[in-house]
């Protein structure tokens, strides 16, 4: 830390870990064990889009990366009332970690372009038949946190406090819950 930071109360912000994808699958197994939860089978990124040729070009170069798999899952590009696109895949519910492996490709390609800034989140949506949440990875604070909408501008705060503690142990959780994002209308939940 920085003097000048000391002085002010500034903390550097935390460093981004995408690697820390790659542990869901296990966070899965938790889940399901725990509290019945069981992944959708879909995900995805969310991101400001770049005006320009370059970043159109981009983008439909990750789409392409993600078909070429001969396994390839579906995948959508859609715009939010909000302005944040998403790239949606879905797949088998039962490879999450070929689910991981899109949604780390796809950030890592879209920060190695110098589109880092754009970069919102992850989200994974796992569901009980009753009930629904996604599982977000914060792009700039490289942790994760529950978001469970449960009606019309309504959260399930319990469920998500409760997927917090279960997997607290597994992933990098976010504990500060003003960062936890209301993602109102988002693809998957």
């Amino acid at each position: 830390m920085r003097i000048w930071d000391a002085l002010t109360g500034r903390r550097p912000a935390k460093a981004n870990d995408l690697d820390a994808l790659f542990l869901v699958p296990s966070a899965a197994i938790t889940l399901q064990t725990a509290a019945g939860f069981t992944p959708t089978g879909s995900g995805s990124v969310c991101y400001r889009s770049a005006a320009g040729a370059a970043f159109s070009q981009l983008q439909d170069e990750v789409v392409s990366l993600i078909r070429d798999d001969p396994d390839a899952p579906d995948v959508t590009v859609s715009t939010d009332r909000y302005g944040f696109t998403w790239l949606v895949t879905q797949d088998d519910p039962a490879d999450i970690s070929g689910l991981c492996t899109d949604l780390h490709a796809v950030n890592t390609t879209l920060e190695a372009q110098g589109f880092a800034s754009g970069l919102l989140c992850s989200m994974l949506p796992f569901t009980d038949g009753r009930r629904t949440f996604g599982l977000v990875y914060l792009y700039k604070s490289g942790t994760f946190y529950a978001f469970a909408p449960a009606g019309e501008h309504q959260r399930d705060n319990l469920l998500e406090i409760s997927v917090r503690d279960h997997l607290a142990a597994e992933l990098p959780m976010e504990p500060d819950l003003q960062k936890w994002l209301a993602l109102w209308d988002a693809p998957g939940l």
